[in-house]
């Protein structure tokens, strides 16, 4: 089912939704591109599930400064 498209001048891409459905695309993310007898193909890139995978999903919210931890010690057990 061919769809248009176009090229924007930084040589980016959009992929149309018909075409998103087709493939079951739902997020976005990286992707595997190649050439083949003078046609673009574009895949889904699927990471595996690794120690990677979890990069930047444990942010801390409300770090702490390290001069001001001591502040944060619960001391109350008698042990120091």
């Amino acid at each position: 089912m061919p769809v248009l498209t176009t090229i924007t001048p930084k040589f980016q891409v959009h992929i149309p939704v018909a075409i998103r459905k087709i493939i079951g695309l739902k997020n976005h993310g990286r992707a595997k591109i190649s050439a083949r007898k003078g046609k673009i193909i574009i895949e889904p890139f699927k990471t595996e599930e690794g120690i990677l995978s979890l990069g930047g999903k444990f942010r801390v919210k409300h770090p702490i400064p390290a001069e001001k931890i001591r502040d944060y010690i619960d001391y109350s057990d008698g042990k120091r």
